[in-house]
């Protein structure tokens, strides 16, 4: 496979979440659809599924089917052009099953003949139908929109509205913490503060069991799943994978290009899963670049609402065929980086290689964010605040005259 359909392939094996319409309605509101006003809910769900892609399948997986995806060739899908290519996939699925199997899902089953090689491939497949379900469209989705919309109305935020990087991120974290489904169990989240990673925070969550809720109900996960021990996640019981979240400002009203070094360093990244920002006021979630320019999975097309419940559900509109890309000085300053760590060793060794790459230099004099060893109760940062106050990402001294810009506040 040449270096382009390599590429191709990895790309269209990523999580591709984007605007739905005729989903249930949200969490207190009476809107049926995120067009125009989820984009960076949209983001933060795509580089979690990256995560999750990570923890369970591995860096090296791709989907079979990702070079057979059809190239978009408008800028917004319309609601029938959505539904169209929605029955012709239902279409095709029960006609192939009827030929076939008849009544038979589309996973063939673990005692069906085969390879062990084949085997393998069924399961990988069951596990990425199963993360992508728990991103569905309605209320029961472990990680769907009206999950984040509804953890946002603690935090002040309501389905309409716009929502920085920084606010997504404290989302992203309680909706994994809060996750009901047992295969969710062995990874937890960690966002930063004040632009701050406090290494000893990081290896306590590496550390602390999570137990899933005594209410949960049964997981529909793969049996490897159930048991907590994905194909290729850590099969330690005392131990978790970890999402780090890193809300940064690279700039002031406009993104600085000394930090572009910065960002194509952090993009090369094995454990990288991307950062999410944007253009202002227009999210999406980045990926890659070339030359000066950055890759990204665009949330801006109208899809009609996928019932994730059912065993057969359609998988094409979950994946995007086409990457774009943005110049860096058109990004946005505000955003979220974001990593994965399976392991106490793995951050330890990605503490060290991110501290080498945040290096001051001659341009960039002033790092991004920073690695310091203790908790961060150690320094008292928000001595005082109830813990609803602790989760925003920057604190307000009502004794200084501040400057406040999106998600942050500039001293």
């Amino acid at each position: 496979m040449g270096n382009v359909d390599a590429f191709r392939k990895d790309f269209a094996s990523r999580v591709w979440l984007t605007y739905r319409e005729e989903f249930p309605p949200l969490p207190g509101s009476v809107l049926t659809s995120d067009c125009g006003w989820g984009c960076m809910l949209r983001a933060g769900q795509m580089m979690l599924a990256q995560a999750l892609l990570l923890h369970f399948l591995g860096r090296d997986w791709t989907w079979s089917e990702a070079l057979k995806l059809q190239p978009l060739d408008t800028e917004t899908w319309t609601t029938t052009a959505a539904k169209r290519l929605v029955a012709s996939l239902e279409a095709s699925l029960q006609g192939s099953h009827n030929s076939s199997n008849p009544g038979s899902p589309p996973i063939p089953q673990a005692q069906a003949p085969g390879s062990a090689e084949e085997a393998d491939a069924h399961l990988k497949e069951m596990y990425h139908r199963t993360l992508v379900s728990w991103f569905g469209d309605s209320p029961s989705a472990q990680l769907g929109l009206h999950k984040l919309v509804h953890l946002g109305l603690t935090m002040g935020k309501q389905a309409g509205d716009w929502y920085g990087p920084a606010v997504v991120a404290h989302i992203l974290k309680k909706a994994v913490e809060e996750a009901m489904d047992s295969g969710l169990a062995g990874i937890t989240a960690y966002v930063s503060q004040d632009c701050t990673v406090y290494s000893a925070d990081v290896i306590d969550s590496h550390r602390a069991p999570r137990a899933c809720p005594a209410s949960a109900e049964r997981s529909d996960a793969p049996p490897s799943l159930q048991n907590n021990q994905p194909a290729s996640a850590s099969s330690l019981p005392d131990s978790r994978a970890v999402i780090i979240l890193i809300p940064v400002r690279l700039g002031g009203e406009k993104t600085n290009p000394d930090y572009f070094n910065f960002a194509k360093s952090i993009l090369s990244l094995e454990y990288c899963i991307g950062i999410i920002g944007g253009k202002p006021k227009q999210a999406c979630y980045f990926v890659g670049f070339q030359d000066d320019s950055l890759i990204y999975m665009d949330p801006h097309y109208c899809q009609s609402f996928v019932d994730v419940s059912t065993s057969d559900f359609p998988l094409q509109s979950y994946h995007c065929p086409s990457p774009k890309k943005m110049h860096f000085s058109k990004m946005d300053p505000s955003c979220t980086i974001g990593f994965y760590s399976r392991s106490v060793q793995d951050y330890e060794r990605i503490s060290e290689e991110l501290s080498k790459v945040l290096q001051p230099s001659a341009k960039e004099k002033y790092p991004a964010f920073t690695f310091v060893q203790g908790h961060g109760r150690d320094y008292d940062l928000s001595a005082g605040l109830t813990p609803e106050k602790r989760e925003w990402p920057f604190i307000r001294d009502s004794r200084r005259t501040v400057t406040t810009v999106g998600d942050f506040v500039l001293l």
